[in-house]
């Protein structure tokens, strides 16, 4: 079977699995199976940090303690989200690390071994990413897949973008094959994406005036969104080239692991799970 074959395939399989359980499971159920998922990523980013052995079960351990406690706090209601203080606590954190760390990490090609800060860097990447999930879904499965889109719809548009007009490198050393120009062909994709959105606003949720403010409002967000779809992405290509490996993992045959699906979607979903808690209500 061809490479590309094997994409497909495994495509075929996984995405129609993903799909049944966000619209299927309850959130209770959505949180536990994504939780399964969250510790597989946890397994691949302590293979990046250069975990082995005890140490690299030593953090899947820590990673699944946090969230079984952060269930346990939560389970009693867990069907209408989380409560406000462990989400804006968890996605606020993930988001600043987002904003403040990884961004300088990634532009400065910070190249550190240091076990805690790649431990303590994964629990916040991780746990932001699967607390953001859960609420978004809580809420309503389409805000998933709405949420899912921008980074998608981002990425789509900056690879085609990219090829037909693309002249200068993003981060050479980081990510050869991304440019400046795709990503401004992406953010501009995900602006008419985000307008085109907007006469679903009530039915999201969204119980305020939808006017110029509102929808200025909400297209600033779905590129602010994309633009930390960026980061993530760049900052695991960096992480794997500091590792020397190519792929996070070999889970997904033709795809490589876990985290080099979602690379992108973790820096985006605390903020937009964030976005969704202060203005559809928490």
């Amino acid at each position: 079977m061809t490479p590309l074959a094997t994409r497909v395939a495994t495509a075929a399989v996984l995405v129609p699995c993903v799909i049944a359980a966000l619209f299927l499971l309850p959130a209770r159920g959505w949180a536990v199976a994504t939780l399964g998922v969250l510790l597989v990523a946890a397994h691949e980013w302590a293979g990046l940090a250069g975990f082995a052995g005890a140490r690299r079960l030593m953090f899947v351990a820590v990673v699944f303690a946090v969230g079984a406690a952060l269930l346990y706090a939560a389970w009693p209601g867990l069907a209408d989200g989380w409560p406000g203080g462990i989400l804006v606590a968890v996605c606020g954190v993930a988001t600043l690390f987002w904003l403040a760390v990884a961004l300088p990490w990634t532009i400065r090609r910070w190249a550190t071994r240091s076990p805690a800060v790649l431990a303590l860097s994964g629990l916040v990447v991780l746990a932001g990413a699967w607390v953001a999930l859960v609420e978004l879904q809580s809420r309503s499965p389409w805000l998933v897949l709405a949420a899912m889109a921008i980074v998608w719809v981002a990425d789509t548009a900056a690879y085609f973008a990219g090829r037909a007009f693309g002249r200068r490198k993003l981060a050479p050393l980081v990510s050869p094959g991304k440019t400046w120009e795709g990503v401004w062909g992406g953010l501009a994709a995900v602006a008419v994406y985000a307008v085109a959105l907007v006469p679903l606003a009530r039915s999201a949720g969204y119980g305020g005036p939808v006017g110029p403010a509102a929808i200025v409002a909400w297209t600033a967000i779905a590129v602010a969104l994309a633009m930390l779809s960026v980061v993530g992405d760049l900052f695991e290509s960096w992480q794997k080239r500091v590792a020397g490996v190519k792929d996070s993992g070999s889970l997904l045959p033709g795809h490589g692991g876990v985290l080099d699906r979602i690379d992108a979607l973790v820096a985006a979903m605390p903020p937009a799970a964030l976005a969704a808690y202060w203005f559809l209500g928490g």
